[in-house]
């Protein structure tokens, strides 16, 4: 779709093993482990730029992506690190998106209260002074929608392109319905 902008993929994974967080911590050259401080191991990527968590169960969350393709490259990517520091993992590893976090622009201001009466209370949370923006829960769909009166819409929850470019045209729909969209 036109306009939405993938921020942030986060998926997970498993090596298929379970791992000893301080052999990993030798062979990831870069990698943050402080178990008095976070249970998992920390390893920054710089292509893809992508960060991964590493727990001694052996499952991994990768997040930082701004393609679809990122997270599953960054697994391929720390299971052959991995094996070449003489870590065994599973054959394949596959990275599953659990949430992708895009943006877009309505290209127009929103009178926030008008957006929150229109949309109904059973959908919307707006209380202004906790929060600027509008969270907008769709029906029947894990996006959940952010508005901004500048415009800008942050779309959440979705685990594909698709849910998330269907939320942007039911909302847009909706605000076009209300007369508070052109």
């Amino acid at each position: 779709m036109e306009g939405l902008t993938i921020e942030n993929v986060v998926a997970s994974s498993s090596i298929g093993k379970e791992l000893d967080l301080w052999d990993v911590h030798e062979a990831l050259e870069g990698s943050e482990y402080d178990p008095d401080k976070f249970p998992g191991l920390i390893y920054k990527m710089d292509q893809p730029n992508t960060s991964l968590l590493l727990f001694s169960s052996g499952k991994m969350v990768c997040t930082g992506g701004v393609t679809l393709e990122e997270p599953q490259k960054s697994v391929d990517k720390i299971k052959n690190l991995l094996n070449e520091g003489g870590i065994e993992t599973a054959d394949e590893v596959k990275a599953t998106i659990q949430n992708i976090v895009a943006s877009y622009e309505l290209d127009t201001d929103l009178n926030l209260n008008s957006v929150a009466i229109t949309l109904g209370l059973e959908r919307v949370e707006y209380e202004p002074e906790q929060f600027p923006g509008l969270v907008y829960r769709l029906q029947d769909s894990p996006v959940v929608l952010l508005l901004f009166g500048s415009g800008r819409m942050v779309c959440t929850g979705g685990k594909n392109e698709e849910q998330l470019e269907e939320g942007v045209e039911h909302i847009k729909d909706e605000l076009k319905k209300a007369g508070l969209l052109d």
